[in-house]
């Protein structure tokens, strides 16, 4: 009994070992089973779902990629046009271009008798087919002959086509094609300070001289005096620093551009920097008269007048401070025989208040009034004669011929 003991406690150790490899195999085998089997059932499912989930990792590559900020080819495209773009110089005009531009279409012209120069002024070409500008003063003598000389050098016989006495402007013309000619600014659009150049044949003596200035002053009224006696007011006119010497007459005032802004007219006396010059839009409606119909036409009252101011008023012993006085001077009646004026039943001494309800005064410049309306429109002016108020009805009629 005492050998068995420990045999049967030795069966007994080997059996719970047996018993205990058994159960950790058996629980080895349980845990891998369980592991084939979820991950079975997680393959199954990774299998039926498998382009949801791809779709979604795509997805979420695109956004991590989307991150990096890379300029599009079109933005580097225009980037590199923008660098290589050319620069551009904007053309600056200056008395040097003006006068190149303008120089070949300045003229001179010489007042030939029996073969001799006896006198000479300056023009300008505003057509190819030898239409020319000047001031009437230049060309008022009918016992001479009058040659154009080109800026070539060349000279030809000109026609006085007509003058116009009020503006002191004459337009001639020479039988020769494809001129060069000038372009007519707007002078409305003058600027007192603006730049200008003045061409013309200064002393009779030197061609296509060159003056600049600036525009002094606007609307100026002045009384131009001719070499014979002759003298004639004028109103509305430039007034410019730039030199306008005895020859300058006719010439063009230009503007940077070498386009006409004026034409040159008078200059003060005793100064040099004093000149005046017609604007051109005053000119335009001329021009167009004598190309269309070879004349002048232009309406008239018929009256010769003075501006009245404080110190006429004072000097006549005037009852008013403003308005026309009708005068004589001593080779021109006050009132033209069977004028308008004459109709109408205005006389020497009258003075013209109102015209067309508009006060005659520095607001209205009635010679430019009249020039605005057609021949046959009936203008109405109210006049003080001998103290007494009346308002008259004038119908303007074409003006006779050098009047």
């Amino acid at each position: 009994m005492e050998d068995e003991t420990p045999k049967q406690f030795d069966s007994l150790a080997k059996k719970h070992i047996n018993d205990s490899y058994k159960k950790v195999l058996q629980n080895s085998l349980v845990s891998i089973f369980s592991t084939l089997f979820i991950l079975c059932i997680v393959g199954l499912f990774l299998w039926f779902n498998r382009m949801p989930i791809i779709k979604k990792l795509v997805s979420e590559y695109r956004a991590t990629q989307s991150k990096v900020v890379i300029a599009p080819e079109p933005v580097i495209q225009e980037v590199i046009k923008e660098k290589e773009a050319p620069v551009v110089i904007e053309k600056v005009d200056t008395v040097i271009s003006a006068v190149s531009k303008a120089k070949p279409a300045v003229v001179s012209i010489i007042v030939l008798k029996d073969g001799q120069n006896v006198g000479s002024g300056s023009g300008f070409l505003i057509s190819n087919d030898g239409y020319i500008v000047t001031n009437k003063h230049v060309v008022q003598r009918d016992d001479v002959v009058y040659d154009v000389q080109l800026n070539n050098k060349k000279k030809y016989e000109a026609i006085i086509l007509a003058r116009d006495s009020v503006l002191d402007v004459a337009i001639l013309k020479i039988n020769v094609k494809n001129l060069p000619f000038l372009v007519l600014a707007d002078s409305s659009k003058l600027e007192v300070g603006e730049s200008v150049v003045a061409i013309g044949n200064a002393l009779g003596a030197y061609e296509n001289t060159v003056s600049s200035g600036v525009i002094s002053g606007l609307g100026r009224s002045v009384t131009a005096s001719g070499s014979n006696g002759s003298s004639e007011r004028l109103t509305n006119v430039i007034q410019t620093d730039a030199a306008i010497n005895q020859g300058n007459s006719g010439g063009p005032l230009l503007n940077l551009h070498g386009d006409v802004v004026g034409i040159n007219v008078a200059r003060a006396d005793n100064s040099s920097n004093i000149g005046f010059a017609l604007p051109i839009n005053s000119v335009k409606s001329v021009i167009s008269q004598v190309k269309k119909t070879g004349k002048i036409s232009r309406p008239y009252v018929g009256i010769r007048f003075v501006p009245i101011d404080s110190r006429l008023q004072s000097l006549l012993g005037l009852k008013t401070n403003y308005g026309l006085l009708i005068q004589k001077a001593e080779t021109y009646p006050a009132v033209v025989p069977n004028s308008p004026a004459d109709i109408a039943g205005i006389k020497e001494g009258d003075i013209i208040l109102t015209i067309d309800d508009k006060k005659v005064d520095i607001e209205i410049d009635f010679i430019n009034y009249i020039r605005q309306k057609k021949i046959g429109d009936i203008i109405k002016v109210k006049i003080l004669s001998n103290g007494i108020e009346k308002t008259l009805s004038i119908k303007l009629a074409q003006a006779p011929e050098g009047l």
